[in-house]
């Protein structure tokens, strides 16, 4: 269970119908098949012991005394396995037969949870050998006790399908997981409408939820069941399956669950709520779920065009609107052939052709100085050009020298003064540029780069209007990727497809042989990587050490653990060093709910430090 992940299972094993002892011994089975897993709660469906599928029989003695006897060899037989598993079966409450969960681990029966009952404390006197009666609520929280975030609650049947169903009430007190005991048949459209439900309930309940219907032994007489077993947390299917004895097993993060909880500040914890410990030591989980390399981008490439349609809308709308009330009508961008000032320049002509203007009002400037290389000044006109823009070649080399020799800077002095004057030279024009035609300064700087601070203060960090500022640099690249391969105009998808092809380089030192040598990602590392730890840190707030194992899982094989280190303490230091230049930051529209923009996104002072981040790291 270390960094909060907790295996988790639904089981739905061929059964027969009112054979409860046969249906014990494959409850047994699967016990001991998921304690084998490391699995440490496992659903199964509702009435596992009888089948929802009785009827009328499930009020006879002969049934509720068979279910009673075969909860008593599960109880028995869970001794020494370390797995909660709530097993169905019908019990008689207080004068009536009802619908219960049984909560079994290690050797005991810790409480049963009725379904539909009132939610006053009772007791069900279940005459075992060991036991004569056992705590019966329908408000019960399952606390494990070596991890007391993961807090288990019940849903049983007809309930989960209510206008409110217990597990709004369940989350609110604080269930970080939501064991589902279904009884709905198979139909054409019962995996997808469970999918459905699991997605939009974990996201908005921000738990994990496990699900498990009932199974290919149930009665045939007027439906069929289909064993639909269901892992989802946070609005994402983990794991699913539908057979004959389904078992669905995945790990819910129960830390990442808290965090976002945490941060919505909606989930008070506290209403009366029963809660009963389970579980042993904590032990480490054996991670079977996937995660992947672009967590800012779909999981699948169906979903991806949609996707960077969606950004490119949200770029273009907010481009549109600032330039509306401000009463303007030129955009000006400066292009250098890299992938965030080209999509840059296609969003303004993006705007201007939805504002109805011509496309010469997107006025591109190419600002060449000491590092540029012919490969990105020419990618850089092509594209511009090929959008309709006005492309300005502007040479900054002698505005430059002249800025040296009036500061007193020798011209081979290559140190940051010589960088950055350059950078601080380009915003100039480029700012008097839309003062002349009326125009917007329309920033390209990216969401990774001001979290690393690649980027010149008041240079290239200083803008008008920044189309970029909420997207990473894998969702530039996507959208530059995803115009490009949707084109028809064969001279700017191959222009594209080399700005692509280019390593990213700020351009700022000299260059030999007309070949690109600063290059960015060898200062700061692979930007895939940055935006896979921001992900992790910022938008999860996961420890740098949970960061590490989980980039290790997504990216294995691609660096070595000493790379991976070594570009996480660098994104951890620069977190807290550059976070001046995101303190005040030009407005800019947010593609996802996660922003660094300084009036509404994550906030940190200019002067914190790295310290604890960087201890954490020395663990490893």
């Amino acid at each position: 269970m270390k960094d909060g992940f907790v295996k988790v299972a639904a089981a739905a094993p061929v059964i027969r119908v009112a054979d409860a002892d046969y249906n014990a011994g494959r409850v047994i089975d699967c016990i001991r098949e998921a304690d084998g897993k490391g699995v440490k709660v496992l659903v199964f469906p509702e009435l596992t012991l009888t089948g929802v599928t009785c009827f009328d029989l499930i009020g006879h003695r002969v049934l509720l005394d068979g279910a009673r006897r075969a909860l008593e060899q599960v109880v028995r037989a869970s001794a020494g396995t370390d797995v909660l598993a709530f097993v169905g079966l019908p019990i008689v409450l207080d004068g009536s037969v009802v619908s219960a969960a049984a909560a079994v681990y290690d050797g005991e029966l810790l409480a049963v949870v009725p379904q539909g009952a009132a939610p006053e404390q009772t007791v069900w006197a279940c005459r075992f050998a060991e036991q004569d009666s056992v705590y019966a609520d329908t408000q019960i929280l399952f606390e494990h006790a070596a991890l007391p975030g993961l807090k288990v609650a019940v849903e049983l049947g007809e309930d989960i399908d209510l206008p409110c169903p217990p597990a709004v009430d369940h989350a609110m007190a604080g269930a970080t997981l939501i064991a589902q005991m279904a009884s709905f048949p198979e139909t054409v459209t019962s995996a997808d409408d469970a999918m459905l439900s699991l997605v939009a309930d974990s996201r908005r309940l921000r738990c994990g939820m496990v699900l498990a219907a009932p199974g290919k032994g149930e009665s045939t007489t007027d439906r069929v069941y289909s064993g639909l077993c269901l892992v989802a947390e946070n609005g994402e299917i983990l794991a699913q399956s539908e057979k004959a004895d389904s078992l669905a097993v995945s790990e819910i993060d129960v830390e990442h669950l808290e965090n976002l909880r945490l941060a919505s500040g909606a989930f008070p914890g506290d209403s009366g709520y029963s809660e009963v410990s389970f579980g042993k030591v904590a032990e480490e989980t054996a991670l079977t779920r996937k995660f992947f390399m672009h967590p800012h981008l779909p999981k699948t490439a169906e979903e991806l065009p949609g996707y960077c349609r969606r950004m490119l809308d949200i770029q273009v709308s907010g481009l549109v609107k600032r330039m509306e009330y401000a009463h303007l009508d030129h955009c000006v961008v400066g292009i250098s052939g890299g992938v965030d000032s080209t999509l840059c320049v296609m969003v303004c002509a993006m705007a201007v052709k939805r504002m109805g203007l011509p496309s010469t009002n997107v006025v591109a400037c190419t600002l060449p100085c000491f590092g540029t290389s012919s490969r990105t000044k020419s990618n850089a006109i092509i594209v511009a050009e090929q959008m309709g823009a006005e492309v300005r070649v502007i040479d900054i080399g002698k505005s430059v020298y002249q800025h040296f020799d009036d500061i007193g800077h020798a011209h081979d002095d290559y140190s940051i003064a010589y960088e950055n004057a350059q950078a601080r030279e380009r915003t100039q024009v480029l700012m008097d540029i839309a003062n002349k035609v009326n125009g917007l300064d329309v920033g390209t700087e990216d969401l990774s780069e001001f979290i690393d601070g690649w980027c010149t203060y008041n240079g290239d960090h200083t803008s008008m209007y920044d189309v970029n500022l909420g997207l990473t640099k894998t969702q530039v690249r996507a959208n530059v990727r995803y115009i490009a391969e949707t084109t028809e105009d064969r001279v700017l998808k191959a222009a594209l497809f080399d700005v692509l092809d280019c390593p990213v380089t700020p351009e700022l030192l000299p260059i030999h042989d007309d070949q690109i040598e600063q290059k960015s990602e060898e200062a700061v590392g692979s930007y895939s990587l940055q935006d896979f730890f921001t992900h992790c840190i910022l938008v999860c707030g996961f420890t740098p050490s949970k960061t590490f194992r989980l980039a290790k899982l997504a990216y294995a094989g691609e660096f070595s653990d000493e790379e991976l280190k070594r570009w996480l303490t660098s994104w951890c230091k620069r977190l807290f060093s550059q976070q001046f230049k995101r303190s005040c930051l030009m407005d800019g529209p947010a593609v996802e709910s996660f922003t660094i923009s300084p009036r509404t996104g994550f906030l940190m002072p200019s002067d914190g430090e790295a310290a604890l981040f960087l201890k954490d790291l020395e663990n490893l």
